[in-house]
C-alpha cells in the first residue's frame, strides 16, 4: 500500500500541475481577449498602434494575469481532478481501504506550497519588472487623467528640520515650479529659507539644480542677510518619485524596492499611503492563495454530488466569486485607514483559511 499510494500521490501531483497550466493558460487567453475588447477603442483613439500593443503591452501583461490568475486555475484543476476520482469511486475505494483523507490531500498541499512559494517570488520580482511597461502604458492610453496624484501644492519633509514645498511638479520633465526650502532650528523657528523659480532633477548626479535662487537666513530678531543666484545645485532625501506619485507605483517595484519607496515617503511626510501600503502587503498575502483554495477545494470536490462536475465547477466558481470580492471589499477600508493596510491585506485570505479549516473538519475523512 505505500508503494501504491506514492504511486499515487505521484500521479495526483503530475494531474493538478498540468491543469494548472492548462487553466491558466485558457485564463490569459480569456483575458487578454476581455481587455482588448473593452479598452481597445481607448487604445487605438489615442495612438498605440495594434502592433505595439500585442508586441509589447500584452506580453508584459501576461505575468500579472498569471498572478491574478493563479489560486482560481489551481483551484479549478483541484476540483476538476478531484472530482473526476469521487465520480469514479477512486477516492471511496481508497478510503474503505483505510486511507483517511489528509492522507490523500499530501500530493494537493504539496503541489499547493510549491505554487505559493512560485508565485511568491514571481509576484514579488518577475510581475513588478513587467508592470513597469504596463503602468506606463495604462498611464498614458487608458488612463491619462487619474495616472498622478499630489503634484500640486506638494509638502514633503526632507530630514527632521526641514521642509521642501513645490507649488507643481511636472512629472514628464521631473521639474518643479514655484519651490520653497524651509529649514527649521531647534525652537522650531525659522533659521533658513530658500525660494527657487524652478527646481529640475539631475539623474546622472541624483541633484536638484534651482534656478532664480533666494537666499534667506534668519535669527530671532529678524532676517539676517538676503542672497540671489542665478542657478545652485542641492542634495535632498526627497527623489522625483516622492513629488508625483501614481495609484499603481508599488504594483511596478519588487519588494526590497517598494519597502525602501514607502520607507522614503513616510520620511518625506507624504500622506495617503493607504493604497500603496496595501498592495505592498498583497505581495506578501496574495500566493497564500494557491494553498488556502487547494484546502477549500479539495474537501468539496471529494463529496459525490447530483450534477457531477458541472456542480462542483458552479460551487467552485461560486467559492472564488466570494474569495475575490471579499479581497475588493476589503482593500478600500485600507485605502482610507478604516482598517491597517496589513489587515485589509491579510483578511480575506485569513477569513477563507479557516472556512477552508471549517469544510476540511466537517467533510468525512
Amino acid at each position: 500500500m505505500p508503494t501504491l499510494l506514492t504511486r499515487f500521490e505521484r500521479h495526483i501531483a503530475a494531474r493538478l500541475i498540468k491543469g494548472f497550466v492548462l487553466f491558466v493558460g485558457a485564463l490569459i487567453v480569456f483575458f487578454i481577449v476581455l481587455h482588448w475588447v473593452e479598452y481597445s477603442d481607448d487604445f487605438l483613439d489615442r495612438g498605440a498602434t495594434v502592433r505595439e500593443v500585442f508586441l509589447v503591452y500584452y506580453p508584459n501583461y501576461i505575468p500579472e494575469i498569471v498572478r491574478l490568475t493563479s489560486p482560481l486555475a489551481l483551484f479549478l484543476s483541484c476540483i476538476y481532478h478531484t472530482g473526476k476520482l469521487a465520480q469514479e469511486l477512486q477516492l471511496t475505494a481508497l478510503q474503505t481501504s483505510g486511507v483517511s483523507l489528509y492522507r490523500l490531500m499530501v500530493p494537493y498541499v504539496s503541489v499547493g506550497l510549491l505554487v505559493t512559494v512560485l508565485m511568491f517570488g514571481f509576484n514579488g520580482w518577475v510581475v513588478p519588472k513587467a508592470n513597469e511597461t504596463v503602468v506606463e502604458y495604462d498611464n498614458e492610453y487608458l488612463h491619462p487623467n487619474s495616472s498622478t496624484v499630489n503634484v500640486s501644492e506638494v509638502h514633503r519633509q526632507n530630514g527632521p528640520n526641514t521642509i521642501v514645498s513645490v507649488g507643481y511638479y511636472d512629472r514628464r520633465d521631473d521639474t518643479g515650479h514655484r519651490v520653497s526650502i524651509q529649514r527649521f532650528n531647534e525652537s522650531n523657528h525659522l533659521a533658513y529659507r530658500v525660494d527657487a523659480e524652478r527646481m529640475i532633477w539631475a539623474d546622472s548626479t541624483e541633484t536638484w539644480t534651482l534656478h532664480s535662487v533666494t537666499r534667506r537666513w534668519f535669527n530671532p530678531s529678524g532676517m539676517v542677510r538676503e542672497q540671489d543666484t542665478t542657478r545652485a545645485d542641492t542634495t535632498l532625501q526627497i527623489y522625483p518619485r516622492d513629488f508625483a506619485r501614481t495609484q499603481r507605483d508599488v504594483e511596478a517595484m519588487t519588494i526590497p524596492v517598494a519597502s525602501d519607496y514607502l520607507d522614503a515617503l513616510r520620511r518625506s511626510g507624504a500622506g495617503h499611503l493607504g493604497r500603496p501600503l496595501v498592495a505592498y502587503y498583497s505581495k506578501y498575502a496574495y500566493p497564500f492563495a494557491n494553498l488556502i483554495v487547494v484546502l477549500i477545494g479539495v474537501p468539496l470536490a471529494a463529496v459525490r454530488r447530483r450534477g457531477g462536475q458541472a456542480t462542483r465547477f458552479a460551487i467552485g466558481l461560486f467559492t472564488a466569486f466570494v474569495y475575490l470580492a471579499l479581497q475588493k471589499l476589503a482593500e478600500p477600508f485600507g485605502y482610507a485607514g478604516a482598517l491597517p493596510p496589513s489587515v485589509a491585506a491579510w483578511l480575506p485570505h485569513v477569513a477563507f483559511a479557516i472556512i477552508a479549516l471549517i469544510v476540511l473538519w466537517r467533510t468525512r475523512k
